[in-house]
């Protein structure tokens, strides 16, 4: 992407600058959003704020307004193929739309101050913005229009039905509605997979030292052979917490997200304990702690899949970590008396 200016008109000083690109992706673009998928360096993923040329737009080609994080700005773009306009990049410091609507980041301070920085008023003759449905919350419409004379107008929720719109000048309900499909909720499963196995490194590391603790210290081949179960469970607490919630989302009970996930954890807890057979050679009181420690893991990483839907609120979700903090604090007291208690029965000593 190479830095364009203006070509037409006299300026008394040097005239607006701007950036062309295209549609297409390139080889980096594919890697980069399969790696933001999986949870790589997605809040450092992030294009230059400015305004962007796609295809040829003139003077009279509409001003799309978009977010700086790279990935929303390359899925637009790929979206918006064979037409031509003009991209505005607000500094939402690396956040998609949505988010950074609700954080302030896309915001009315700071679309007006984009739109006096790329003197967007020198480069179209017309004064309207199409900005993303989601965005609504974080920008004053009026005030955009009091302080700059452009008007605002919102696009439809999906970037994919940008050019019908743009041929339409109108949104139809359907383009307006928010959904939350399976396949919608499957895309999102990788990086919650990846977020995940981060915390499966330290319990792994854990699980490990406590499989081998013994009365003269930790026994590697003795950790080596007895942590496999427990490794078992903790990636089952990640598939009923990180795959199954999202996948099962509508139809598991309770709109809580920690109890859909406590609840298919306790499922597939059982399934490998009871059923696969991994409670063999365990100790009621390890298996207590199993029960317990488990399906409480696996809501934990069902309430974390809050900030990837559509239909919580922050209230909610804090509402949802009030009730459960405690039982989580209660849970984790318990799974540790029940391990003190299963290595001292193993040792002798209860």
């Amino acid at each position: 992407m190479m830095p364009d200016s203006v070509p037409t008109g006299s300026y008394a000083r040097e005239p607006p600058r701007f950036t062309r690109i295209d549609s297409l992706w390139t080889s980096n673009d594919w890697r980069g959003a399969v790696r933001c998928r999986l949870g790589r360096f997605r809040m450092r993923y992030s294009v230059p704020p400015g305004l962007y040329a796609l295809g040829r737009p003139r003077q009279d080609s509409p001003v799309i307004v978009s977010a700086n994080y790279k990935l929303t700005f390359d899925i637009l773009r790929r979206d918006l193929q064979g037409t031509d306009c003009w991209i505005l990049v607000l500094d939402t410091r690396g956040i998609n739309v949505w988010c950074a609507a609700a954080e302030g980041t896309f915001g009315t301070e700071e679309l007006t101050t984009r739109i006096a920085k790329t003197r967007l008023s020198e480069v179209v003759r017309h004064r309207e913005l199409t900005l993303p449905q989601l965005a609504a919350v974080g920008v004053s419409a009026h005030s955009v229009q009091k302080q700059t004379q452009f008007h605002v107008r919102y696009g439809p929720l999906r970037s994919c039905d940008l050019p019908a719109y743009l041929a339409q000048a109108k949104a139809p309900p359907a383009m307006r509605r928010v959904e939350f499909t399976l396949r919608d909720r499957s895309v999102l499963i990788p990086i919650e997979v990846g977020q995940s196995l981060k915390r499966f490194l330290v319990f792994a590391f854990v699980a490990i030292l406590y499989a081998g603790l013994a009365p003269g210290g930790v026994v590697l081949q003795r950790a080596w052979l007895g942590v496999w179960p427990l490794f078992a469970l903790g990636l089952g607490a990640i598939l009923s917490g990180s795959v199954l919630v999202p996948l099962l989302l509508p139809w598991v009970p309770f709109r809580s997200f920690t109890a859909k996930g406590w609840i298919l954890g306790a499922l597939v807890n059982g399934v490998l304990l009871h059923v696969v057979g991994l409670a063999q050679g365990m100790d009621s009181f390890l298996l207590a702690a199993c029960w317990l420690v488990f399906p409480a893991a696996a809501g934990a990483l069902g309430l974390s899949f809050t900030g990837a839907t559509t239909f919580t609120s922050p209230s909610g979700v804090r509402r949802e970590i009030r009730i459960f903090l405690p039982i989580f604090a209660a849970t984790a007291i318990l799974t540790m008396a029940a391990l003190v208690l299963s290595k001292l029965r193993l040792w002798g000593l209860v």
